[in-house]
């Protein structure tokens, strides 16, 4: 190696590297096997992973490096600017095979019944690296198992300590539950306490474990990988819509993993939307059409179905009707519904079905830094939101920028739990979180990063404060030249606003409140999905109610005259608009349950039977070659009343019931984040009510009443309890100021 530069037309920062004769570029202190993969070099390998810290403790990615005297780990040895390597040469590929017959020793031959055989690192590479023979003759070490929770099978005696699941855990969840205990040929890894994994992201150690030690715990035994299809699909639980692919047989989905994206998702997915696959056999699908006559339901043709929803929506024309839409509603299912609406001659159409206060009309926007920015930021606002419930790869991005020397501040009704250090946070009440966002402290703190954002999460949005808390951080941003990131309400909350499933006449809080007498329920679990699901099913129960959903659940049949079965996102062929405004597209995968029909059909069918206008294509394309923005300017409503005496009501979304889909899901429902109903109480604020911790006790307000659990903790805000929403228990509160009396 000389101190001349080897190709001096190379930037600075750059070297030449030689790998088995071909000529590459590398950046300064970048490792070898970074340029090997750059040029498609192959270097087997265990334990590197290219998100991962290099920890260089597998050694099967030993090559030969001139002057060097042993073969080196290319994972771990630098590029020098002239060195030459060597992939393939008799001392590399004999260091691999010993590495190889190492790993082997104590590895148990059950590839037969392993999970992971077809798809596992070690038994590809053990193919081209190992021996036919063994020479080691001792026993082999056992290593007992650990239950880590509902969702990862452990079989931990194949483990070779690649230790990717303890860098994950540590570097990217930032929860720091598995690590190395003993040494030496006793070295195993696992969780110490033996408690299971509570990280929301845990189901991302199947995908970076090379072996078959760690395994999808509902997928065991079910199929083997040369038996699934993979569907290209979207998650549809928080608005990232973080990519994946479904993998199917014989039109059943069995298990979901990440579909690489670096703009959205990199190559990680939360465990909700990994799991929640399972919702879709639930006992409830709806599966055939279904009528309502004389309080009795009954199975029904589609003809029949039809022509029922049909008389409906004609007896009660224009401003008589509600249609009311979930918020992850496709955008061709989204531009459906606003044909029919216009051809019905009514403006009661809204997605925002969650959200308390549209005093103001606001409807999603995109974020102003792209998800991918976001961990280059220097300063990071988070208003109103359990981030990491909320949106966990968001969260994650938060924590990258974190690690990189970024300063996060708070403003939350509750200290909620987060994977990194908090440089500022003020926990105050609901009411007071805009009149916080107004101290120049903030603001300075937000100037003095190049790079600065501001993420406003669902308790901004959803609650009865949102217009003035949406008010104050749109100033902030001005102020500061912050990037203004409001997390849409939904899965594809963007994609409907800019399709227009917005007001022109009663949004959804008035739409319930000023009872109509006719609704349209699209894709809604009435009896949860709602603000103020007491209020809303009152109102559904008094009307006419044509009811599209994937559920034909308890709270749906109380309140339909008509259920039309439609597939849920996993079976149909659907496009979504995700919080950076990126429209992604999900293929069909799963096999429609019996007559359950793609939304877009159904509606398609509908506006036949009503002749009306916009409903003359054919196809899916056909529909998709009509579809344009329609801008719309959302109706103004008042302001909802938070006067009144009482504790202030901050409610977030329980991590595992955000949506029908996630409420069925067996394996989330059994996990250490799902709590169940409760409230939760500053130490203060329980002994004035007279409740302990572990009690129950009577939470009303003008709304309603329920019964719940009482926790006692100082991270409420004084002033302020904390439920979360997505439980029949809590669902009775809606909003407004509680009481709470010792049951």
């Amino acid at each position: 190696m000389s101190a001349q530069p080897v190709n001096p037309d190379l930037p600075p920062d750059h070297v030449t590297v030689f790998i088995d004769g071909v000529e590459l570029a590398a950046p300064k202190g970048s490792m070898i096997i970074h340029a090997a993969d750059k040029a498609g070099i192959p270097i087997p390998r265990f334990c590197y992973h290219d998100k991962l810290a290099i920890a260089a403790n597998c050694r099967m990615c030993l090559v030969e490096v001139e002057k060097m005297p042993k073969p080196a780990p290319a994972c771990a040895t630098p590029v020098m600017d002239g060195m030459q390597v060597i992939t393939r040469s008799e001392k590399a590929l004999k260091s691999q095979r010993n590495v190889m017959e190492f790993l082997l020793i104590n590895h148990p031959l059950d590839c037969p019944i392993c999970d992971q055989g077809g798809e596992c690192e070690l038994q590809d590479l053990s193919l081209g690296y190992g021996r036919s023979v063994s020479r080691f003759a001792e026993r082999k070490r056992v290593v007992p198992d650990e239950d880590l929770g509902p969702l990862v099978a452990t079989e931990m005696t194949r483990c070779i300590q690649c230790t990717r699941c303890v860098r994950f855990t540590a570097e990217i969840a930032g929860t720091y539950e598995l690590g190395g205990m003993q040494r030496g040929e006793n070295l195993q890894i696992g969780t110490y306490d033996g408690k299971p994994l509570t990280t929301e992201l845990s189901g991302n150690v199947i995908d970076v474990c090379p072996v078959g030690a760690l395994t999808n715990k509902v997928y065991r035994y079910r199929a083997r990988p040369w038996e699934l299809i993979a569907r290209e699909s979207i998650g549809v639980h928080d608005s990232l819509g973080s990519n994946l692919f479904l993998h199917v047989r014989r039109g059943d989905v069995l298990r979901a993993v990440p579909r690489d994206n670096e703009a959205v998702n990199e190559c990680w997915i939360s465990d909700r939307d990994r799991y929640s696959h399972q919702g879709l056999s639930a006992e409830d699908r709806a599966v055939r059409p279904m009528v309502r006559d004389g309080g009795e339901w009954r199975e029904t043709s589609w003809d029949e179905a039809l022509a029922r929803a049909a008389k409906i929506l004609r007896d009660n024309p224009a401003d008589e009707l509600g249609m009311l839409v979930h918020p992850a509603t496709s955008n061709e299912e989204g531009a459906l519904l606003v044909r029919l609406a216009d051809a019905l001659g009514t403006g009661n159409i809204d997605h925002r079905i969650a959200q308390r206060d549209l005093s103001d009309g606001a409807a999603a926007d995109a974020f102003a830094m792209p998800v991918a920015e976001l961990d280059k930021a220097d300063a990071i606002l988070i208003v109103g939101s359990n981030l990491r419930h909320e949106v966990p790869l968001l969260h994650q991005r938060v924590r990258q920028a974190w690690r990189r020397g970024a300063k996060v501040y708070v403003v939350n009704p509750v200290d909620f739990e987060f994977t990194f250090d908090i440089a500022d946070k003020a926990i105050v009440p609901p009411s007071q979180i805009a009149a916080t966002l107004q101290v120049g402290a903030l603001a300075d703190a937000l100037r003095a990063g190049s790079h600065a954002a501001i993420i406003v999460g669902a308790q901004a949005e959803t609650g009865a404060h949102s217009a003035a808390i949406r008010a104050a951080a749109a100033a902030l941003a001005t102020s500061t030249g912050a990037a203004l990131c409001r997390i849409p309400q939904g899965a594809n909350a963007l994609g409907l606003s800019r399709a227009g499933v917005l007001p022109t006449s009663r949004d959804a809080v008035t739409m319930l409140a000023q009872r109509r007498s006719a609704y349209v329920i699209y894709g809604i679990e009435p009896g949860l999905d709602f603000a103020d699901p007491g209020t809303a099913m009152q109102s559904l129960g008094a009307a006419q109610v044509v009811a599209f959903s994937q559920f034909a659940c308890q709270s749906t049949r109380a309140v339909a005259d008509v259920i039309l079965p439609i597939g849920a996102l996993a079976e149909i062929d659907a496009t979504l608009t995700n919080l950076d405004g990126r429209d992604q597209q999900a293929t069909a995968a799963g096999r429609l349950p019996g007559e359950a029909r793609p939304g877009w059909r159904v509606l398609r069918a509908l506006g036949g039977e009503l002749a009306v206008p916009g409903f003359e294509f054919t196809d899916l394309p056909g529909l998709r070659a009509g579809l344009q923005a329609r801008p719309v300017d959302a109706v103004r409503s008042d302001a909802p009343a938070s006067g009144g005496e009482g504790l202030e009501l901050a409610v977030s979304q329980a991590i595992y019931r955000v949506d029908a889909l996630t409420r069925r899901a067996q394996a989330l429902q059994a996990h250490p984040l799902t709590l169940g109903p409760r409230v939760v109480l500053h130490p203060d604020d329980a002994a004035a009510c007279g409740v302990v911790d572990g009690a129950m006790a009577k939470v009303s307000n003008a709304v309603g009443t329920a019964t719940l659990q009482v926790a006692v903790d100082d991270r409420v805000a004084a002033g302020a309890v904390w439920v979360e929403s997505g439980y029949g228990a809590t669902a009775a509160l809606g909003a407004g100021k509680v009481k709470v009396v010792a049951a």
